[in-house]
């Protein structure tokens, strides 16, 4: 059945077809019209559902985005589920993303350049474990991203932030060298100066 379905090659992604992956996998430019009446992004040539999120990852994706954006200095910009894309194939959207707009007509810009992202934020719920702990940051390093957030809920809901710096030598991410997981509060200087009561992410 999938053979009779399958797109040709350079067809585009359809609300028909979208699910019948081509042998050669989705590209940016077959799936950037895509109009589904559910979120996506393409990871690795394919079509990646984003499950119904709860409650608790809204709010603290929410929140968070609102705080970055209260601190944010010049050139810097906040964003939160826009599509960046890394490569012909992988066109993510992180939760929330700091990225320099220097040069970027931010009313009209259809995704943000994967140079331009300084940041990128996941946060993690039962359904993305391991895209946001594994294949995001990933390809977030393959992309030279300076830094990468994962928020973690711990055993009292609260949310905690393991943050990343990208080691320049060996291309992957490594823990904070100043610090890498942040309890009860928020405090760091990258990419601009941070702190936030990380209590006040989940208040309702």
């Amino acid at each position: 059945m999938a053979a009779e379905v399958e797109p040709e090659w350079g067809e585009r992604a359809t609300p028909e077809n979208w699910m019948y992956r081509p042998s050669g996998r989705w590209t940016y430019n077959q799936v950037k019209d895509l109009e589904l009446p559910l979120d996506w992004e393409l990871l690795d040539g394919n079509i990646v559902v984003r499950g119904m999120a709860v409650w608790w990852h809204n709010r603290v994706r929410n929140q968070l985005y609102y705080q970055l954006q209260s601190a944010r200095r010049e050139p810097f910009a906040v964003d939160s589920e826009q599509c960046t894309v890394i490569d012909d194939r992988n066109a993510p959207k992180p939760d929330v993303m700091v990225f320099d707009k220097t040069g970027l007509d931010i009313r009209t810009v259809e995704q943000i350049p994967v140079e331009k992202v300084v940041l990128a934020v996941e946060v993690v719920s039962e359904g993305s474990r391991l895209a946001d702990r594994f294949t995001k940051p990933a390809l977030y390093a393959q992309a030279r991203i300076p830094h990468y957030w994962r928020i973690e809920r711990d055993e009292d809901d609260l949310p905690v932030v393991h943050e990343f710096w990208l080691h320049h030598e060996t291309g992957v991410y490594a823990p904070s060298p100043e610090r890498p997981v942040h309890t009860g509060k928020l405090v760091t200087n990258v990419p601009f100066p941070v702190d936030i009561d990380l209590r006040t992410l989940t208040e309702a």
